[in-house]
């Protein structure tokens, strides 16, 4: 096609562009290279140096135009229209690494020898045919550093400073049962293991259309869960009947509803309300003073049973705050696995620190994983994190898709000699996924056939059956939301972060704040189908913001493994051992036989 130098100047005239006749004829070749006009190749080099903030036109700014967009763009074309001939073929495409051109080469050779008859003696590699498929030889020896290249997303990729110094590595800051002689390495996904994802009625495992919801759609799911649990605590407690809330009564009566706040503002022991349930109360609201009670922990949107005083019908003097009710625990059956003991290992993004991108902590938890070959790895988002600066501020050059997928592709790669089983968890600070609560898993179309067998995309919250063990996972920050909001009294030791957790698995959901952070959209009818715990859990997994633990409440051994990086340093995961309990034993015993929380 023909170009023309001059108009190629007066375009990016039109902008204060001046360039030399070197650098001109450097842009005519470039659109004569990628099939660009005049027009077209001027408006994308301005917003190329408007983005780079580059206010000058050189030849090492055409070069980094060149690199950075116009190849990727031509790469990107390249594979959309292989996927439409639905074959592949050699094409020009942003190769980042000396493995990536050695790829290539070996791509092309590939395609030229299933046109020709190979002779003896000369042949390289064995002939690909239906009996005998290509091996992926040459991805799974790619390390984890060849996977994943920060240059080709970021123009700034330094390594973080901070983190790259630190001192404390693999220091264990928290232990949990007898974790003296355990060997902490598994067996790498050798042996039978049953993964099962547990639904109230069904998993949720596809995307589903939000920000449709009625009020009165919201109310109705907030008066179910009302009755529900209102019927539990009146079976287990033998509980006559509930009153209504503003019919005033000389004797002590029972209310059954749901902790409010009077205003707009946090809650405290002045302005505590209750709202009554439909069937009873018509959902009415009566102020509640707290003033006879001597222990409670109360906060927006807990489901309770109190008893006490109504004179007026204006305010309740509450007397006893009944404590919430459980689940029963999964039972395991013969079906769930035949391995007696495994190892878990978990851990929650963000996967860089925040003054980089390079995804150096990712990169040590996949050496880690590589060297202890657990069982099963449950990752947690945000694996490209929303409040990280560089995303913040678009400075990025992928689409955070296009980022998450790399990222994605380096730890299944990267982890495949391991054997180990990858679960994705993600996260509503996952900047490329659907930003609701409950949130469907990621999608991944693209996987190999030797990878499917082992790596399981879940739901925000879920609740999983390993080998008959159950756990609940969820990535959103419950500790630091609920317990901005919770009030307590208390004349023992209790401390908030197994108060919270026990309001957790008594109310029986993932997320029973009312209303929630205004960080969290949260969907109420996909939210009562799939954000209530089926079972009681053995093992809760709630990373947070907060510090680190690992608990025992109610049976359930409650981990918060923290975060992988805290800011600019590294931060902690988690590592488990179980034993499973066999079908038909005798009492129930914790599946849990040790726990710690290390550092990265």
């Amino acid at each position: 096609m023909a170009v023309s130098a001059q108009l190629l100047v007066e375009e990016l005239h039109i902008f204060g562009l001046e360039c030399e006749e070197a650098v001109t004829e450097k842009l005519v070749e470039l659109c004569i290279l990628y099939g660009q006009n005049e027009e077209g190749m001027a408006s994308e080099l301005i917003a190329f140096c408007t983005s780079t903030r580059k206010d000058c036109l050189t030849l090492e700014t055409l070069n980094s135009f060149e690199h950075e967009f116009l190849s990727k763009r031509l790469s990107r074309t390249w594979h959309g229209a292989s996927k439409d001939r639905g074959h592949r073929h050699a094409g020009p495409r942003d190769i980042v690494s000396i493995q990536e051109l050695i790829e290539v080469e070996e791509e092309e050779e590939t395609l030229l020898n299933s046109y020709t008859t190979p002779s003896k003696g000369s042949q390289k590699r064995t002939i690909t045919t239906p009996e005998t498929p290509l091996t992926k030889r040459s991805v799974s020896a790619r390390s984890p550093h060849q996977l994943l290249s920060p240059s080709s997303f970021s123009p700034s990729a330094t390594p973080p400073q901070k983190y790259s110094s630190r001192s404390n590595r693999g220091e264990v800051v928290t232990s949990f049962g007898s974790a003296q002689g355990v060997s902490w390495s598994g067996s790498g996904g050798t042996s039978h293991l049953s993964l099962k994802v547990l639904g109230h009625p069904e998993p949720l495992t596809r995307s589903y259309k939000y920000m449709f919801q009625k009020l009165p759609d919201i109310r109705e799911v907030l008066t179910c869960k009302i009755e529900e649990l209102g019927s539990e605590l009146k079976e287990h407690y033998k509980i006559e009947a509930f009153a209504p809330i503003l019919v005033p009564a000389q004797e002590p009566v029972t209310l059954l509803g749901q902790i409010g706040c009077d205003s707009n503002g946090k809650l405290n022991h002045k302005s505590v309300i209750l709202e009554g349930d439909l069937e009873h109360s018509s959902g009415t609201q009566i102020p509640v003073d707290l003033s006879e009670l001597k222990e409670y922990s109360l906060f927006p949107g807990q489901v309770v049973v109190m008893e006490g005083i109504n004179t007026t019908g204006r305010k309740l003097v509450a007397t006893r705050l009944y404590e919430g009710v459980p689940l029963p625990f999964h039972q395991p059956d013969e079906e769930d696995g035949d391995s007696e003991q495994f190892m878990v290992l978990v851990a929650c993004g963000p996967y860089t620190t925040s003054d980089s991108i390079t995804f150096d902590p990712l990169l040590d938890l996949i050496t880690i994983i590589n060297r202890d070959r657990p069982d099963v790895c449950i990752l947690f988002g945000p694996f490209l994190d929303a409040k990280h600066e560089q995303v913040e501020s678009c400075l990025l050059t992928s689409s955070f898709e296009d980022v998450f997928k790399q990222c994605l592709r380096t730890i299944i790669e990267g982890t495949r000699s391991s054997g180990s089983h990858l679960i994705f968890v993600p996260s509503l600070r996952d900047v490329h996924h659907e930003p609701v609560y409950p949130q469907p898993p990621f999608s991944c179309s693209d996987l190999l056939r030797e990878d499917k067998k082992r790596v399981r995309l879940v739901s925000e919250p879920c609740t999983l059956s390993i080998n008959g063990v159950t756990f609940g996972l969820t990535s959103t920050d419950l500790l630091f939301h609920m317990g901005a909001e919770e009030i307590s009294s208390s004349s023992g030791t209790s401390d908030r972060f197994s108060r919270i957790l026990k309001h957790i698995l008594t109310q029986r959901s993932y997320y029973p704040l009312y209303p929630p952070q205004e960080d969290v959209a949260i969907d109420y009818e996909n939210f009562y189908l799939y954000a209530q715990l089926p079972v009681t859990p053995d093992i809760f997994i709630a990373p947070s913001e907060l510090r680190y633990f690992v608990k025992d409440i109610l049976g359930c051994v409650c981990v918060n493994p923290g975060r992988l990086t805290k800011g600019q340093v590294g931060g902690t995961f988690g590592r488990l051992y179980l034993r499973r309990q066999t079908a038909g034993s005798g009492g129930r015993q914790s599946p849990c036989a040790a726990a710690q929380v290390v550092r990265i």
